[in-house]
């Protein structure tokens, strides 16, 4: 046997042994012998490094020092869930579902791990990224850091697709947790707060060895791809178990959504026998053409949800109310309480939303207040105890000037929020819109951070976000800080941004009400920003979703002097304020003022590019058909039900060639 035979036979050796001990729980050899074969393939790698395979499983022991971790865009991506808290959220969801698909429904249950998502990608049956959530979009590549994880595979076996992404959990076991603080508690050093932050924040070390000391496992649970030859989703955690992938054995099949009731009952109890942490079921339509007819919300697929087990409660002391400035001005009364753990972490502060909310929960100052974290994640307090208030206790008065200007509060009619409207002028707002404006969701410039747009304002240097494209490497080198390398980064970033679509500067702009999705919609119709600066309110609210209250919100930006100059001094340094000729060269108003439902498969382009075409083309895309809907385009295996309806309310029924010629 020759050199490269030697080393490609240990790597498969060693390979079966890891999928033997990490995947299967039934080791074939003892830790020694492991360890002894893993040397000798480190040894041969050394002496002949013209062999050297960056899936080797010599990899794992990890040593690779990343300083920045490039920011890579999903190809497919990565939405958040739909919560639920009820199971009448539950069957509310079946219902809808119900009314958009035909044919009966399966469910897919699984536990909903507690961890740090990610989404693994694999080439020809080998790793090739690893990629954090992020926004959903985008995410930090962390693949030197993942490979260092003994159950996510290196290499794949079986008939794996040619490239496909698989999307997981980070976790860290209880006991790998408990075993690591232990350590930490011996060597005079803070214990970390609950597994999943520690699993997260393990994701961005800087050096792999570090990462591969810790006992991190990563649990699967969804494949993306092209022609993937897979028609569920429980079907694909099946192929993933064999394909080397460890996917959790609790995951069930169910027929109704009893049986998923059932499912949620039996685990809300039995969760406390687990080795990890979950903190909830999701529930998938296990049909995955089921699933593409239902599509997706502007966050997340209406095919699935999660249900979150009751939040753990604790009661504590209201110590005091302060009160926070938003970046559009909204105050936020916040509860300072006496320090007291909750789902892992120490709880020092919640919101109390308005003041309203104060006002009904009658919450007081020296209250012994009941806390719980909404959907685990935000303290929220819920309630008082009464029996515990003091005899000296004094009735809440709300905060009538702002705590940063000293501005007095206004609560414009028909909202909860006091507003500071001193937009010009009172700090917290400044830096909030420029900390917006920046955002990776937005303009997403690199090199600059929250607290640098902070230091930036404090220092004198911007007032709003035009002026950050006038900043130079002299006058951001004294920040404190800011190295020459930090400043041209920041600089370069800020001239990049420049690229930006403009639908992204729309929303960056931070007009009130304009999210993501009505920026696109606005972008959409308006085409540029000095047609959308003209509209009026009768104008806005007759492009499609744009309600009165949007249109006012608009309206009120484009009236105020301070923000035309704005616009027309990013409009001066280059900023996109209009759709590029090459994203309008594909757009038309053919289809405006229709409203069409795609259902079925088809054969010349897929349902999204069909989608797609309709909403270049000025069309609207609609979930489910009703007496607005305009055109069904039917493709092969529609559902009876959908043309039986469409039929009935005469809407036409077209095909896939016949949609093709009305754009052509």
């Amino acid at each position: 046997m020759n050199i490269k035979e030697q080393i490609q036979t240990l790597r498969d050796e060693l390979r079966q042994h890891n999928y033997n001990y990490y995947i299967l729980d039934n080791p074939s050899i003892s830790d020694f012998e492991f360890d002894v074969k893993l040397k000798q393939l480190q040894a041969l790698e050394e002496q002949y490094p013209e062999f050297f395979d960056e899936n080797s499983p010599t990899m794992r022991v990890g040593g690779e020092i990343t300083k920045n971790f490039n920011t890579v865009v999903h190809d497919f991506r990565m939405y958040s869930l739909d919560n639920s808290y009820s199971k009448e959220d539950l069957l509310d969801w079946e219902n809808r579902i119900k009314k958009m698909v035909d044919g009966d429904i399966q469910y897919t249950c699984e536990l909903k791990y507690d961890g740090a998502s990610i989404s693994l990608t694999y080439e020809n049956g080998k790793l090739v990224r690893a990629v954090t959530r992020g926004d959903g979009v985008q995410g930090d590549e962390v693949t030197a850091n993942i490979k260092t994880i003994n159950t996510v595979p290196l290499q794949l076996k079986g008939d794996y697709p040619e490239r496909f992404d698989i999307r997981g959990e980070i976790i860290l076991p209880i006991q790998g947790f408990l075993k690591m603080n232990e350590e930490r508690i011996a060597n005079d050093e803070e214990p970390y707060r609950n597994p999943r932050n520690t699993a997260s924040g393990s994701l961005k070390l800087q050096d792999s060895a570090e990462v591969a000391k810790r006992p991190l496992e990563c649990l699967l649970y969804s494949i993306k791809g092209n022609n993937l030859n897979i028609s569920t989703q429980f079907e694909g955690l099946e192929k993933a178990r064999e394909w080397g992938f460890k996917v959790p054995s609790e995951a069930k099949l169910v027929n109704s959504i009893d049986e998923v009731l059932q499912f949620v009952d039996y685990w809300d109890i039995e969760r406390h026998n687990l080795p990890y942490e979950i903190d909830g079921i999701v529930i998938k339509v296990n049909s995955l053409y089921q699933q593409d007819e239902l599509g997706f919300t502007a966050k997340a697929p209406r095919w699935a949800m999660a249900y979150k087990f009751k939040a753990e409660q604790v009661s504590t002391r209201l110590n005091e109310i302060t009160y926070q400035v938003g970046r559009t001005g909204a105050i936020t009364p916040v509860a300072n309480l006496e320090p007291v753990q909750l789902a892992g972490t120490t709880v020092k502060r919640a919101s109390l939303h308005n003041a309203d909310q104060i006002e009904k929960l009658d919450i007081r100052v020296g209250d012994e207040v009941f806390v719980e974290k909404g959907g685990e994640i935000i303290p929220k307090i819920i309630a008082v105890d009464l029996t515990k208030r003091p005899e000296n206790s004094k009735l809440t008065q709300y905060a009538t000037n702002c705590p940063e200007c000293q501005t007095e509060l206004v609560r414009p009619e028909g909202e909860a929020k006091h507003y500071c409207p001193n937009e010009s002028g009172c700090p917290p707002q400044i830096i909030g819109r420029i900390q917006h404006f920046i955002s990776r969701k937005a303009m997403d410039i690199d090199g600059l951070g929250g607290e640098t747009v902070a230091l930036l304002v404090n220092a004198g240097l911007i007032t709003n976000y035009a002026d950050l494209y006038t900043l130079t490497i002299e006058d951001v080198l004294p920040l404190e800080r800011m190295a020459q390398k930090s400043a041209e980064n920041l600089v370069n970033g800020i001239a990049a941004s420049k690229t930006i679509p403009f639908e992204r500067v729309l929303f960056a702009l931070g007009i009130r009400y304009v999210g993501e999705t009505v920026a696109k919609k606005l972008a959409k119709h308006y085409k540029s920003i000095d047609n959308l600066l003209t509209a009026n309110i009768i104008d806005l609210t007759s492009v499609d979703e744009i309600g009165e209250r949007i249109a006012e919100s608009v309206v009120d930006y484009f009236s105020s002097l301070e923000n035309i100059q704005t616009i027309h001094r990013l409009k001066s340094y280059g900023v996109q304020l209009e759709i590029s000729a090459e994203k309008l060269a594909n757009q038309t108003n053919k289809l405006s003022g229709n409203s069409f439902v795609v259902s079925g498969v088809f054969e010349k382009v897929s349902r999204n590019e069909l989608k797609k075409l309709i909403e270049d083309n000025g069309g609207k895309v609609s979930s489910s058909i009703s007496s607005k809907t305009n055109y069904l385009v039917a493709g092969d295996k529609m559902g009876p039900s959908k043309r039986t309806k469409a039929e009935n309310l005469s809407i036409s029924i077209i095909t896939e060639d016949q949609f093709l010629a009305m754009i052509s």
